[in-house]
């Protein structure tokens, strides 16, 4: 097996992070149910299946995994989803159908229980990236969903600069906040205006962003969690 990445954990133990291909697959989804049982709020998880997985290792997307004594402790995937997939988060963000081939999804990250903290997400996170420029295929936008109040997935997402676009039912009804980022833009963006409404506040937050405006980052007051927007 070929690492790509070499670093250490807070207690000083190394880890180390590969591709991950089809024989991989029964352990990323023997960590997923690790993970699953560990969630208080099993919503907040959106697993993939044996064949979603299969799906992405048959050349769809790229999985990468970190490794510490020879043992999966995090996994992060991109997939290219088809084109004429229902839902697709393209249209969620607003392109054209001719548009669509130019999206990537960030999937599914999960990080093992006992080893979180150690800021495995945003580090597979930035790793996958940089896997995903050395693909001969390009992309120029990458979707992805989070739940509200799944607080680490969305501090991940506005971490790596995606933007909030949509919020509304996927996944059979459940409710989806759609973040998306232009891979091709580098510039941040200049808010002319910008409001702040609470996270509870769903209504009123799908109101400003039918409005065009833009989720861009989160913040903690009085003990609730606040979404900011832009214009």
């Amino acid at each position: 097996m070929t690492y790509f990445y070499d670093g250490v954990l807070k207690d000083g133990k190394p880890f180390n992070v590969r591709r991950l291909n089809t024989v991989d697959i029964s352990n990323i989804m023997a960590l997923q149910d690790i993970i699953i049982q560990s969630l208080e709020n099993k919503d907040i998880l959106q697993p993939l299946s044996y064949n979603e997985f299969r799906y992405i290792t048959d050349g769809n997307g790229i999985l990468i995994g970190a490794f510490a004594d020879n043992q999966l402790i995090a996994f992060r995937a991109l997939l290219v989803p088809p084109v004429d997939e229902e839902g697709h988060l393209g249209l969620d963000i607003g392109l054209q159908e001719n548009e669509l081939r130019d999206v990537i999804y960030q999937e599914i990250s999960n990080v093992h229980p006992d080893y979180r903290g150690n800021r495995l997400q945003q580090q597979l996170a930035q790793l996958i990236m940089q896997e995903l420029k050395k693909q001969e295929q390009t992309f120029k936008y990458a979707c992805a969903t989070v739940m509200p109040y799944n607080i680490p997935s969305l501090k991940d997402k506005f971490g790596q600069g995606m933007l909030i676009a949509a919020l509304k039912e996927k996944y059979e009804g459940r409710l989806r906040y759609i973040f998306y980022k232009e891979l091709t833009e580098e510039k941040p963006f200049v808010w002319s205006e910008t409001k702040e409404l609470p996270m509870s506040d769903i209504e009123g937050q799908q109101q400003l962003l039918q409005q065009g405006w833009l989720g861009f980052n989160m913040d903690k007051q009085n003990g609730e969690y606040i979404v900011l927007f832009g214009k």
